[in-house]
Parts: structure tokens; C-alpha cells; sequence
């Protein structure tokens, strides 16, 4: 009988262990976030076009080392407008809201979406435009935009995952990303982590049972 009180324990701590572990939601994966412009806005990709005043969803597609794949849907994700890579950029401070940031146009031309941050992750999606469009924006606003030479209009979306990114100036010549995109200071955290926490819940499982079982085993003795 005391025996079988051990094993309950034991097995109730690793069911504890399991349900206080944090796991990583679907959300967080994929950093799904419902957005509303209240005007119009020119959007890259390639689905480039600029879409109406109105709710979207972002959504990453696919995570490689230096860059993502961004994928912008209607509100109830049965379309997608726009495929758009992306590369990191650093920002000191996280917030624990959404932020999207726009390159300011000249008065009556729609905003070009420029970057998107996450809640509470310091890595953001800075998003690359089609060469010819990122000069004329970088005229424009008079500062570097991203770009990639690679047609984005006929692009499959496997082609962005080794797709060339530089940034142009507003007159047209390459510069430095730095220029465009935040690098990290020396002591910044590393770029978000994706690994799973089942090893550890495996651990702390295994401990558990460990645990359990020399619990039954003094039990006996002093029994």
C-alpha cells in the first residue's frame, strides 16, 4: 500500500513538472498578429501591391539563419495578399505591444510598410523591397531601403530563401545594411531561440520519477 502511495507521488510530481513547464504556442512559432491600417498601405513581396484600409494577419512562413519569410493574409486567412523576406533588426528596447513602422510618403501617396516587431522580442522583421521600387523609395524618403535584384513579381517563395539583399541608397548605389537595419550591441541576447522544451520536461520527468522511487524505497524501510 505504501508502495502504491510512492508511485502515486512520484507520478504526480512529473504530471506537475509537465503541466508548469513553458511550451512554446503556435502563436509564438509563427508570431501570428492581426493588424488594422486605417489607411492605405503599399506592401512589398511577391504580392507587392497596396492594400485598402482594413485588418490583416501576419504571419512567418519560414525562419532561416539571417532572414524570414513573412506571409500577409485577410482576416480570416483564406488569402494571402503578399510573400515579403525579411531580415533581422535589433531594437534596445522590447515592448509588450505590436509595432509597425512606415516609411512616411509625400502627402496622398499610401505609407510603405517598413517594419514589423513582435511583443516582447527584440528582433524585429525589417522587410526587403524589389530593387527598382526600393531606389524610387529611397529618393522618396531620402534614406536607404532594403533590396533584392530578384524579380519578386515572378519569384516562387523559394527563391527569397537565398534571394541577394542589400540596401540602396537614394541615389541608387549600394551601402551598408548597417545603415538600415540595427545591429545587436556586443552583449545582446542571440537571435530568437526555437528549440524545443521537451528535453527538458523529459528531465525534469525522469528526476521525478527518481525521485518517486527513492520515496518508496525508505518507505519499505521504515515500514
Amino acid at each position: 500500500m505504501k508502495l502504491f502511495k510512492a508511485f502515486a507521488i512520484a507520478f504526480c510530481l512529473v504530471a506537475l513538472c509537465v503541466l508548469v513547464v513553458p511550451t512554446a504556442t503556435a502563436d509564438e512559432w509563427n508570431r501570428k498578429t492581426v493588424i488594422t491600417f486605417s489607411g492605405p498601405v503599399e506592401v512589398p513581396g511577391v504580392g507587392a501591391q497596396t492594400l485598402p484600409a482594413g485588418t490583416y494577419v501576419f504571419k512567418i512562413y519560414n525562419s532561416l539563419s539571417d532572414r524570414h519569410i513573412v506571409q500577409i493574409f485577410n482576416r480570416d486567412e483564406t488569402h494571402v495578399f503578399t510573400t515579403i523576406l525579411a531580415i533581422p533588426n535589433y531594437r534596445l528596447q522590447p515592448t509588450d505591444k505590436t509595432v509597425i513602422t512606415f516609411r512616411e510618403r509625400p502627402a496622398g501617396q499610401p505609407e510603405a510598410l517598413r517594419a514589423w516587431f513582435y511583443p516582447g522580442r527584440n528582433w524585429g522583421e525589417e522587410f526587403v523591397y524589389a530593387k527598382p521600387r526600393a531606389i524610387e523609395l529611397a529618393k522618396e524618403v531620402n534614406e536607404p531601403v532594403l533590396a533584392t535584384p530578384i524579380d519578386l513579381a515572378t519569384a516562387p517563395i523559394e527563391a527569397l530563401q537565398t534571394a541577394p539583399v542589400e540596401a540602396v541608397a537614394p541615389t541608387g548605389d549600394p551601402v551598408e545594411l548597417a545603415q538600415v537595419v540595427e545591429p545587436p550591441p556586443m552583449a545582446a541576447e542571440a537571435l530568437p531561440k526555437t528549440a524545443s522544451s521537451l528535453p527538458l520536461i523529459g528531465l525534469i520527468g525522469l528526476l521525478s520519477l527518481g525521485a518517486g522511487l527513492a520515496l518508496a524505497a525508505f518507505s519499505k524501510r521504515v515500514a
